[in-house]
């Protein structure tokens, strides 16, 4: 595997993208939903996205160099419930509802909420406290996170299609916007991904 593959892999993890987001990511950028046999330059373009739209910076290690330089890589807290925090931070950063995306805005709103120094020293019950603080954030900004069906919330994929839309509707209200035509047409979550992106940019340039 080459550094670059590396890399972006690392990128990958790092920010907690599901598979399906990351593979529209691809597509959109190189036109490929496979990072095999990606050129390096292909795969700077796919990291300048990451940067530009998901806050991932190279990770700082001792010495102040790069990941992929000799030292030890700051850790990231990689367990279920931060995944879910981090994946909650992102979308609310597409919603409008806070300003930077980046793992260090997330921590630093963590370490006030629960009074830690980073996610990975949270036990399950401060984490819970966390998705629950996360959770309130999005509902008073119009992402309603109940499910009153208990069949959607015992199936994760259909949860997730839901709150995918949910997150899509409530950007359109923000701005303003009807759905368009082809809104009943797209399949989901896939392709919901990008116009959420598009809409996030929309969102945050009439903020700046």
């Amino acid at each position: 595997m080459s550094k670059a593959l590396q890399t972006l892999q690392i990128a990958k993890r790092q920010i907690g993208l599901h598979d399906d987001d990351y593979r529209g990511i691809l597509e959109r950028t190189v036109g490929v939903r496979s990072s095999k046999g990606l050129t390096d330059a292909q795969i700077g373009k796919v990291l300048d996205v990451l940067k530009r739209e998901h806050g991932w910076t190279p990770t700082v290690i001792q010495g102040g160099k790069k990941a992929g330089s000799k030292g030890k890589a700051r850790p990231v807290a990689e367990h279920p419930t931060a995944k879910k925090a981090r994946a909650l931070w992102i979308s609310l950063w597409q919603l409008g509802v806070v300003r930077d995306r980046s793992e260090k805005a997330l921590e630093a709103f963590a370490k006030k909420q629960l009074k830690v120094e980073t996610m990975i020293w949270a036990d399950q019950q401060q984490m819970y406290k966390l998705i629950e603080a996360l959770k309130a954030m999005a509902e008073r900004a119009g992402w309603s996170q109940v499910f009153l069906n208990t069949g959607i919330w015992k199936d994760p994929k259909a949860r997730t299609d839901a709150l995918v839309s949910r997150l899509y509707e409530a950007q359109l209200k923000k701005l303003g916007r009807d759905k368009p035509a082809a809104y009943y047409t797209w399949n989901r979550p896939s392709d919901l991904y990008a116009k959420i992106d598009e809409l996030a940019a929309d969102i945050h340039g009439l903020e700046a």
